[in-house]
Formats: structure tokens, sequence, C-alpha cells
């Protein structure tokens, strides 16, 4: 049935008082031009039944394959607790807490997530309300414009080396707004920043530097270099962040002389599956010294006049809150369910599992990276120096390599080709805690038959 419950009697009654014949004739100031047209790339609506088994469907096409893909969104062992808890009514149909006296124990577990990505990310303050780490990053550069009020330019430097994603969504976001992106050169060969890039952008005036840490392929970069060099030119830094990394790496509060200004990345990996791209959620954090400007909304803790422990929101930044010039976003509904799965699976495995769990994605990479080094034909590329992901080149082109090794249930990892059309045969592979040492054999095994699978085609094409 339709959403809207109006029957044509309804409709034709309701026009009638109003005074038009038509639904059409309502939006008549809206030139022809602009309106919608017929969406003949939308399909017809299916029923509940049709639409579960579809869904069924789609879902049983990941099963069984072992999955080796990263770059935003990771396979780690989510405890059955998490989601046992996290769909409980209460959670489950919980939305936007409003109504503080209603709403004490979603506002309770949210503050906990904030006071949590505070600890990971070692700054002042979190929100709790983006969509996901891409928006994150868009909201971020919005609001180092909005707070560098020494930068003039509303021009932003981004690494090369930033989710090519996160980089095309902020563009998306931003340029219609006046600000300029402009991007710092990549090292082809350590595939992280090239420090000797810096110079050409001294100088001009930059409201902020966005740093990514693993970046993009994997490496990590020099985020005290970085992160001191922006600072003396007057940017403020936006890091971008793995938050299970940040169990094993140097919080964004410590890089450099006097740390990141805000931090920003997808709370993915923290007990939500990857559930065919989403949904997931953005986190950002700040200084301090930036609250003012952060977009979204924080719960704070209190007291009432009885003296008893109480929460609410606060610093409710959007234009529903405060004067429309005033408001710093217009962020309407937060990704509460996935906070709440996130919380609990925190919770559950404290800062020492979060730390285990860090460390053996690192030892599983590692261990795969000098399986591959050790093949006659493939190379690991870049400085050495990653977490959980890294980029293997290959004989022949990925695209063939990985379409070989999908046929046999191995999801090797991504072409680079699709961002970087100079990198035909470039694989982004990951590997997390979950893999184990049959897992990484079959692997080898299958990237080495589909490079010989592709070299005989390609011979016999010739």
């Amino acid at each position: 049935m339709p959403f809207i419950p109006h029957t044509d009697q309804d409709i034709q009654k309701m026009l009638d008082v109003i005074g038009v014949d038509s639904i059409d004739q309502l939006f008549d100031e809206i030139p022809s031009h602009l309106r919608a047209k017929v969406l003949d790339k939308v399909p017809n609506g299916l029923s509940e039944m049709e639409m579960m088994r579809r869904l069924s469907e789609r879902s049983q096409q990941d099963a069984g394959a072992l999955c080796f893909i990263g770059a935003g969104a990771y396979e780690h062992h989510i405890p059955a607790a998490v989601w046992d808890v996290a769909t409980r009514g209460e959670f489950m149909t919980a939305y936007t807490p409003y109504q503080a006296e209603a709403s004490q124990g979603t506002l309770q577990l949210i503050y906990e997530y904030q006071s949590m990505m505070c600890q990971l990310t070692g700054l002042d303050v979190s929100n709790a309300s983006l969509y996901d780490g891409a928006s994150g990053l868009a909201e971020a550069t919005l609001m180092a414009i909005r707070a560098n009020r020494k930068s003039k330019s509303r021009k932003v430097l981004v690494a090369s080396s930033v989710h090519p994603l996160y980089q095309k969504t902020v563009t998306s976001i931003v340029t219609n707004q006046g600000i300029h992106l402009e991007n710092l050169a990549l090292d082809d060969e350590a595939l992280s920043v090239d420090s000797e890039a810096l110079s050409a952008h001294e100088g001009q005036d930059y409201a902020a530097l966005v740093i990514q840490q693993p970046n993009f392929y994997g490496s990590l970069e020099d985020v005290n270099i970085l992160t001191d060099w922006a600072h003396q030119h007057g940017m403020l830094v936006i890091a971008v962040v793995n938050p299970t990394a940040l169990a094993l790496l140097s919080p964004p509060s410590e890089w450099g002389t006097e740390g990141a200004d805000i931090a920003v990345g997808d709370g993915q990996p923290l007990g939500l599956p990857l559930a065919s791209g989403g949904p997931y959620f953005g986190f950002i954090c700040c200084k301090n010294k930036l609250v003012r400007q952060m977009p979204g909304r924080i719960i704070g803790r209190t007291v009432d006049l009885d003296g008893k422990e109480g929460f609410t929101l606060t610093l409710q930044a959007r234009e529903q809150h405060i004067r429309r010039s005033k408001a710093t976003s217009n962020i309407c509904t937060n990704q509460g369910l996935a906070v709440t799965a996130a919380t609990i699976y925190l919770t559950l495995v404290g800062y020492e599992g979060l730390s285990r769990v860090a460390q053996a994605c690192h030892e599983n990479a590692s261990k795969l990276a000098g399986k591959i080094n050790a093949l006659d034909g493939f190379k690991v590329l870049g400085s050495g120096l990653f977490f959980h992901e890294f980029v293997i080149e290959v004989p022949g082109t990925a695209e063939a390599v990985l379409a070989e090794m999908a046929n046999n249930n191995v999801l090797g990892g991504i072409d680079l080709s699709c961002f970087d059309k100079g990198a035909p045969n470039r694989i982004l592979a990951c590997v997390t805690e979950v893999k184990t040492e049959r897992d990484l054999e079959a692997y080898v095994q299958s990237i080495v038959h589909a490079a010989q699978a592709d070299a005989v085609h390609n011979k016999g094409a010739a």
C-alpha cells in the first residue's frame, strides 16, 4: 500500500477546499525544467514477501567467500552480545532523544559513547550525530573554515592519500559553498605524502590540512612532521582515523607538538557488520576551543534540584534549535542504533581487548605481506609501514586477477585502477583478526592461480 493513506476522494476534497484543480497546481511556481521527470530507472515496488526474498537472495551472494576487501569497511569479529543488546526494543526503536525526561537511558548511552571516543582520540569533546566518515570529513572541513578566522582564503589542503571516496564526498558538499580543495602530492613509492611537496604550498593561505592515518593505501604517514608544518603555517589539522588502529597508533591529540585540532572517521569497525555497505556512523572529536563550531549535538551530564544525576542534550547546533544564521549544521537524525552497537562493543572488549584486536590485525597483515613478497612476479609496495592494509603489485591486470579470485570464492581486495587509471596492476588488500593461517594460505594460492590464468588468457589472445 502507498505510504500516504489518502484516497482519491480525500485528495479531491482537500483540493476543493483549497480551490485548485490538481496537485500540480500547488507547484506551479517551480519552473518546468527544474521538476523531476518520470523516474524510469526506479523499479516498481515489491510486496513485503517479494522484498524479503530479494534481500535474502542478495545476502546469499556474499556467503561463503573469504573477504580481504577493506578500503573503509572492515570485517571484524562481533561478540554475539553486541546486537543481542542493541536490538532490544528500548534501543531498536529509539529516536533522537529530544525529551530528556523520557530518554535518560539513550542519553546516558550516548554520553558513554562520547567519553569513549574522546579516550580513543585523546581530544576534549565528541559529538553524537554524523552519517558516516565521508560526510563527517565534509562537516569537519566546514567546521575548520568557520573556526580558523585567521585564514581568509576558504581553501583547504587535502593529502592525496586520503580515501578517494571521502575526497569526492567532501567536494560534492563543500565546493558549492565557495570552498576550494587542493591536493598535497603523493610519493608514489612510499604511498604516503611527499614531504618535498610541502614547500610548494608554503606562503599560501589555507584554513586546514587533512591527513589520513593510516592512509587509503594502508601506509602510515609522518603525522608529526605534517601536523607541525600545518600549524606553523596557520592551518588547523583535520585527522581522518580508523578507530581500531588508534588502539596501537598515537592518537590525534599527540600528533606533533600541539596535536590535531579535529578528528573524524567511520565507526564501522566498532561492532558493525559489513552489511553490504551500511548503515554505518561517523564520529567527530575536537579540541575544547573549537566546540562551539562542532556540528550535531553533545550529551551533557548534570544533577537535578535533588542532586540526582541526569543527562541532557546540550550545544544543539542545528537550525531547528537556534537561529538559522548561527547554525553550524542541519544534521537531522543521529545514527543512534549504530552508535549503540559501537558503545556496547567497546564496553565488552575494553581497551585491552581493542588493543589485542588491532595487534592481531597487524600481525596477520604482516604475515600475508611477507608471503606475497616471496612470490615471483608479485610485490608489496610502499615503505613497509602499515596497519592492516597494503598494496600488491601483480603480474597482469588487477581487474582480471580479482575476477578470477572471486570465481574461487576469495574476494582479493580493491582494484586501484578504479581510482587511478595509471595503476592497472595494483590491488589494495586488507587483513583483520578474523583471518587464520589457513585463510592466508588460501589467499596466496588463489592469487597465484589467478595470475597464472590471466597470463594464459593473454598469451592465447596474442
